[in-house]
């Protein structure tokens, strides 16, 4: 019960903060936007609209997941009420996983309404929108859970610009692990190369989530595949939110 208690008030505090409606602003400005761009290619603006729809949740949900998520714990130490909130029968674990079910919360809320905007915008266009649309919004939804549990980890460790910064270039980077396994020749025999293929395999690869071309040309995606890549986002959230646990005890608060 203490942590839905720190849930629950950490979505009200996020549901207030002023950032979060600017990046959902701009994100409906995309989606809204998308059938301009599917003007340029004859016959294929649902297309353009349904990938432009889902790149659209991920990166401006992973903004609101960075920008909230790096102030969390930070915001309590800088304001001092951090002493009133451990002062009570509360555990520090029970206050950073109550920070985290909070914006996680905030977060499912904002991948529904975008999702619902844009598969009506999609039907009133005239495209047709299947199961397949809304799975592809969850497994977003699963990345952004990650990127979340990174947020409150850098929120543990340093300011809230600094940890933006941090989190944000694994998210850049995290879509781009497959250049640490796809190393042109001149590796070969290098010290480098094992340690790359290293950081492939420890790194999280957020381009697991990303199946909107699969469903915006109608390629069959497996079940066991959308299976694989939630226990793969439930594993790495576990893990970076156990660590930050560890580092918020740690911290002299």
């Amino acid at each position: 019960m203490r942590i839905l208690a720190v849930a629950q008030n950490t979505f009200r505090e996020s549901v207030r903060d002023k950032v979060l409606y600017v990046l959902l602003l701009f994100a409906g400005v995309v989606i809204i936007g998308s059938k301009a761009v599917g003007w340029i290619s004859i016959g294929q603006d649902i297309k353009i609209i349904k990938d432009l729809s889902l790149a659209g949740m991920s990166v401006f949900g992973a903004l609101i997941a960075i920008f909230v998520g790096t102030n969390l714990v930070y915001k309590e130490i800088d304001k001092r009420t951090i002493y009133t909130i451990i002062a009570q029968p509360l555990h520090r674990y029970e206050f950073v996983i109550g920070k985290y079910l909070g914006l996680s919360l905030l977060i499912f809320g904002v991948v529904v309404l975008m999702s619902i905007i844009s598969a009506i915008y999609i039907v009133i266009l005239g495209g047709d929108i299947n199961h397949w649309y809304f799975i592809a919004s969850f497994l977003v939804f699963m990345k952004l859970l990650l990127v979340t549990a990174l947020a409150v980890l850098f929120s543990t460790l340093s300011s809230p610009i600094l940890g933006a910064i941090i989190v944000f270039c694994f998210y850049v980077f995290g879509h781009s692990t497959g250049v640490l396994i796809d190393l042109p020749p001149n590796f070969e025999g290098t010290w480098s190369k094992p340690l790359l293929q290293a950081l492939y395999y420890i790194l999280p690869n957020f381009s697991n989530f990303d199946i909107r071309s699969e469903v915006v040309n109608g390629v069959p995606v497996s079940y066991l595949y959308v299976i694989y890549t939630i226990v793969y986002a439930i594993l790495y959230s576990v893990f970076f939110i156990y660590l930050a646990v560890l580092m918020f005890q740690r911290k002299d608060v």
